[in-house]
């Protein structure tokens, strides 16, 4: 058996580093994600976590450490890994002009397939968005536009999607729909890693999660084994399991804006 099928590890990370000028972004990353799994990378804003997700795209390089996608380094074998990712970046990357069909079509000629318009057929209906097919985009709601990007970041069935804060400024039906693909596409084989700082989403969604704070990972596993970092139930009027939101504001602390508001009381 190839050993690059053989690893259970879909992606492989330990030691990045970045920096920007003086600034410290990422000082010794290290995790794992296994394959046909979610994987959430949780991090206030400026943690680092969408610099993590451009390294592992091939988009930015690292300073320092490795990280495997599919077994292929990033940097090394870049062109490879990008036959076997998508991105979903924060703001939709669909073009309202072209109604939906247009848009994956035209992903798919740039992908060289055979049959785009096909593909494109199939996917607006393996997201629901068929009788929209023929609009233009630019008519779609915040979930179907959402919901097009994923599809588009799909044609050519990539084994690994990165989707980089997938539901940020969405309503509360339009987060549903996103989640629902994000679970679609694992129950077909693909990994996910997923950033974001809903907690609710990654406690939803991810097998795994990782705590991104000052550049490094301070915490890494399951939800439940997340929740025994805290101090065990106490039984008072309810039995009440500390949630996840809990234990990540006790490892990480309250944000600076926070200890700002605290200092000028």
């Amino acid at each position: 058996m190839n050993a690059v099928h053989a690893d259970p590890r879909a992606i492989d990370v330990r030691g990045i580093r970045k920096s920007f000028g003086a600034h410290d972004v990422l000082r010794g990353v290290d995790f794992a994600v296994d394959r046909g799994s979610v994987f959430a990378l949780l991090g206030s804003n400026g943690a680092g976590k969408t610099t993590m997700v451009r390294i592992l795209s091939t988009l930015l390089a690292a300073d320092a450490g490795s990280a495997h996608v599919q077994g292929m380094d990033v940097h090394e074998k870049a062109a490879q890994v990008r036959e076997v990712i998508s991105l979903t970046g924060q703001f939709a990357a669909v073009d309202d002009v072209l109604t939906g069909r247009e848009n994956l079509v035209l992903v798919g000629r740039l992908r060289h397939l055979a049959a785009p318009g096909d593909t494109a057929d199939a996917l607006l209906a393996r997201f629901g968005l068929t009788e929209a097919g023929s609009r233009r985009a630019g008519t779609y709601s915040g979930g179907m536009r959402r919901r097009l990007d994923i599809a588009m970041s799909l044609v050519g069935h990539p084994q690994v999607v990165f989707l980089d804060e997938p539901t940020t400024g969405l309503d509360p039906e339009a987060r549903q729909e996103v989640w629902a693909v994000v679970e679609e596409l694992v129950r077909g084989g693909t990994t996910v890693m997923l950033t974001t700082q809903y907690l609710d989403e990654a406690e939803r969604l991810a097998d795994r999660i990782a705590i991104l704070h000052e550049g490094r990972i301070i915490a890494n596993g399951t939800v439940a084994e997340l929740k025994q970092l805290l101090p065990p139930t106490r039984v008072e009027y309810v039995k009440r399991q500390p949630t996840l939101e809990e234990v990540f504001l006790a490892l990480v602390g309250p944000s600076t804006s926070d200890a700002e508001r605290s200092d000028a009381a």
